[in-house]
């Protein structure tokens, strides 16, 4: 897995690509979480990601709730068709805040 972060507005758009499975879901958790301790809104950007398994949900998820306990705004954008359908099985695309473009999503965030 790679990923790059950059800033926009107020907004840390984290790039997730490759698999974010158990090898890589512990830097996947690490950058989200630093993102939202600088006091960021969070957009990660999902179009790249391959494959994700239950562990990359899970650093979502806990990104996800840090940003609630927070009150900042964590979304997910362009979020790959494989790692649509994990999402949906786990009825999260209910839970997150899903744009179908990063420019939707840091118009939303902005």
């Amino acid at each position: 897995m790679k990923h790059t972060v950059r800033l926009e507005q107020d907004t840390a758009v984290v790039v997730l690509e490759g698999d974010v499975d158990l090898e890589h879901s512990p830097a996947a958790r690490k950058v989200l979480l630093e993102c939202l301790q600088q006091g960021r809104h969070v957009l990660v950007d999902m179009s790249g990601v391959s494959y994700i398994d239950s562990s990359g949900v899970a650093s979502l998820v806990e990104a996800f709730q840090n940003a609630r306990r927070k009150g900042t705004r964590f979304a997910l954008a362009a979020v790959s068709s494989s790692a649509l359908r994990v999402l949906e099985l786990a009825r999260l695309d209910k839970v997150f805040t899903i744009y179908r473009t990063v420019a939707d999503g840091t118009a939303g965030n902005g």
